[in-house]
């Protein structure tokens, strides 16, 4: 299946209530420092939402937990990788999206035969703090080159404006996160993504 070319992350399954129905049809919930209890009923909810409108719904980090919900899609960082099971995520059928920042992390991933890649961060980010710095449009070129056809998605200070660049540079998805959670009317801005992305 094809993924959908805009891919909001969020951090709480609010936000899937409030941008499912705008049309967002490929999401992740990046959930931090919640108790374990709390997390399992977001994800829960969340496949139960995405369910229902015919969205992807892509769990980061917590794979036990997207096996056992039945989830089909995980997102890994590269510490992530560093402690999850990946036969047994591969086992379970999940499909699987990886982090990376440099080469190294790039042919680390490509060896996990993944379902896409993410490259990041493209653009100054303020959401968390990282030894990268951007990486640039160049850069996501140079990726989509070796990658040949697995999806490549940029993340990293992305907003409707620089989303043509990227995917001008070779990015087939572009996922966004403050750009849509800071702004005054976050909903209108799902919306210009939606047509952004079309």
């Amino acid at each position: 299946m094809s993924l959908h070319p805009f891919y909001p992350v969020f951090d709480d399954v609010e936000w899937l209530r409030r941008t499912l129905p705008l049309g967002v049809k490929l999401v992740q919930l990046r959930i931090k420092d919640q108790p374990m209890d709390v997390v399992r009923a977001q994800l829960k909810e969340g496949k139960a939402l995405c369910d229902e409108h015919g969205a992807v719904l892509v769990v980061n980090d917590y794979w036990q937990l997207a096996i056992e919900l039945g989830c089909d899609w995980l997102h890994l960082g590269q510490e992530d990788l560093d402690v999850a099971d990946v036969v047994a995520i591969k086992a379970a059928g999940l499909k699987l999206g990886v982090s990376t920042h440099d080469r190294e992390e790039l042919d680390r991933a490509l060896a996990l035969n993944p379902d896409y890649i993410a490259l990041g961060p493209v653009y100054p980010t303020i959401l968390k703090k990282m030894k990268w710095h951007q990486q640039g449009l160049e850069k996501l070129t140079e990726w989509k080159e070796i990658m040949g056809d697995l999806p490549l998605v940029a993340i990293g200070g992305m907003s409707v404006e620089r989303s043509a660049g990227a995917f001008d540079a070779g990015a087939d998805i572009v996922a966004a996160v403050t750009d849509i959670t800071l702004k005054d009317d976050p909903e209108a801005r799902v919306r210009e993504w939606l047509e952004a992305c079309a």
